[in-house]
């Protein structure tokens, strides 16, 4: 599966940065500029996979437009 599952926890969703980018419509290499520039860090980690809550997804989506 391209981009990773979607983690979720007790408290909320967490999405990889290619599963934002698809839901945004936008590139991989888009959303994890925006990312790095922004420096948002991920909720958590599993292995090499960042997972983003989904007040990073509005913080990016914000910064796209």
């Amino acid at each position: 599966m391209k981009g990773g599952p979607i983690m979720k926890t007790a408290k909320t969703e967490l999405m990889t940065a290619a599963n934002i980018a698809r839901e945004l419509g936008a590139s991989d290499n888009k959303v994890k500029k925006v990312i790095k520039e922004l420096g948002i860090k991920p909720e958590a980690q599993k292995g090499v996979c960042s997972y983003y809550s989904r007040d990073a997804v509005a913080k990016i989506k914000a910064a796209l437009k």
